[in-house]
């Protein structure tokens, strides 16, 4: 079942939280425009579910299945992450696409899950400081206009005991691959709306977030973190 709910006024976590400094801010794409982008790929993206899952859905399993009260997902797209879930969270997706929270309701009732599902933007989270025992994203900062904004969203509505578990993509450290990404990112950001290339890592450290644990796989590509909320400052 899918549930609803109201919006509610937030306020910034700290000073540090309201600083935009941005390493991905050379490219232009519009929140709008990535709107645009994932309703023309939201059908077709949603047909690739079963090799998402061979690609990725250990990391995914590893990040997220032990997480446990009430959990974000930021960027749910289609509801890929859904399934790694423990049946026991209460759990609340957010996407800016429409057409990827429709997918996303449709793997809630394949599922058997209850779930809410909100259109939001992850760079201005619709929630109060300290809302979420978990917040989860997956392949998600490589589209965000200001990937820093939206973890330090994240941050924000995280509780301070809380946790934050991200599974990001970048660039390998194959060398053949690794320049195959760098002669297409230009054609992929501007097709899909995704930096290619984009390094998990440094959005991470740019965001001032405090990692706990971080791994990497699949040639490189995959690199996966466990994040400890540092929002004392705003008590």
């Amino acid at each position: 079942m899918t549930r609803t709910e109201q919006p509610t006024q937030h306020k910034p976590c700290s000073e540090h939280h309201r600083d935009d400094t941005d390493p991905a801010s050379n490219r232009s794409m519009s929140v709008s425009e990535i709107k645009s982008t994932y309703a023309e790929y939201a059908d077709w993206m949603h047909r690739f579910e079963l090799f998402d899952r061979v690609v990725t859905g250990r990391y995914r399993r590893s990040r997220f299945g032990d997480v446990e009260g009430r959990v974000l997902d930021v960027a749910c797209g289609a509801g890929a992450n859904f399934r790694y879930l423990p049946d026991t969270v209460d759990l609340v997706g957010i996407d800016i696409s429409p057409e990827m929270l429709a997918n996303a309701d449709e793997q809630l009732a394949a599922l058997g899950m209850d779930g809410t599902l909100r259109e939001m933007d992850a760079q201005d989270l619709d929630f109060p400081d300290d809302s979420f025992d978990v917040v989860i994203s997956a392949l998600s900062t490589c589209t965000f206009p200001n990937p820093v904004a939206a973890l330090r969203e994240m941050e924000r509505v995280c509780k301070p005991d809380g946790t934050i578990r991200l599974v990001e993509h970048g660039r390998s450290d194959v060398g053949a691959i690794a320049r195959y990404q760098e002669w297409r990112t230009d054609a992929h950001y501007a097709k899909m709306g995704c930096r290619w290339t984009q390094e998990p890592r440094e959005i991470v450290a740019e965001a001032g977030l405090t990692v706990q644990d971080t791994n990497t796989g699949l040639l490189g590509m995959i690199t996966t973190f466990e994040i400890d909320p540092d929002c004392g400052d705003r008590r």
